[in-house]
This record gives C-alpha cells, sequence and structure tokens, in this order.
C-alpha cells in the first residue's frame, strides 16, 4: 500500500528542502514527523506539510494503520525560476534567480 502528497510550486530552492528531505526519507512516519517538528528550517514546515497530506490520503485510500506506515521516497524538484534583476554600480544589473520546488512524499506500509 503507497500513498502519495505532492505540493508544487513552492518559494524554496531545491537544495535547502533536499537538506530536509534527507533527514526523514526511510524512518517510520512517527520519527519522520518527530524530526520535522524540532527542525529549525524553513523547509521543514513545508516537508511538514506534504507528509501530513501523504499520511491521510494513505488512511483515506485503504486499512492502515500509522504505526505501519515508513517514508519510502522524499524528493524535492525543480519548479519554475523567477528572474529578477538587481541594479549594481556604473550601471550594470545581476540577474537574481528566485528558484521554485515541487516537494514530493510517498509513504509506504512496512514489508
Amino acid at each position: 500500500m503507497e500513498a502519495r502528497a505532492i505540493q508544487r510550486f513552492v518559494r524554496i530552492t531545491p537544495r535547502k528542502c533536499g537538506q530536509v528531505l534527507e533527514l526523514i526519507r526511510g524512518r517510520t512516519v512517527e520519527q519522520a514527523q518527530s524530526t520535522l517538528e524540532f527542525t529549525p528550517k524553513y523547509g521543514a514546515r513545508i516537508v511538514q506539510k506534504v507528509l501530513k497530506s501523504a499520511v491521510a490520503n494513505a488512511l483515506q485510500a485503504g486499512k492502515v494503520r500509522i504505526e505501519d506506515l515508513i517514508v519510502k521516497e522524499a524528493v524535492a524538484g525543480a519548479g519554475p525560476t523567477l528572474k529578477r534583476w538587481l541594479p549594481r554600480a556604473q550601471g550594470r544589473a545581476t540577474p537574481l534567480l528566485k528558484r521554485m520546488s515541487h516537494v514530493s512524499v510517498t509513504v509506504a506500509t512496512r514489508e
């Protein structure tokens, strides 16, 4: 039994979000929730919401218990990039790339 949740167009870089996802990949859902609760990063709040949604999808889809679920896959892919310009000295401009992510979390029952 597998369930998945995706949050798209999140205003955080995939690299920063990936650091948080590494903390929960392969853990039980209870351990992952506890880890995210005490992780002082902005990405932890985002991942926590996606994980909660994936667990809700699993509970809705079939007869499973939260204790039996593990985080099978947790990925932050690149979304679109907002391109902005920053004025610099002597009339120059520097590009600013504001990156977005698509965060995906898959939970599955233990085997």
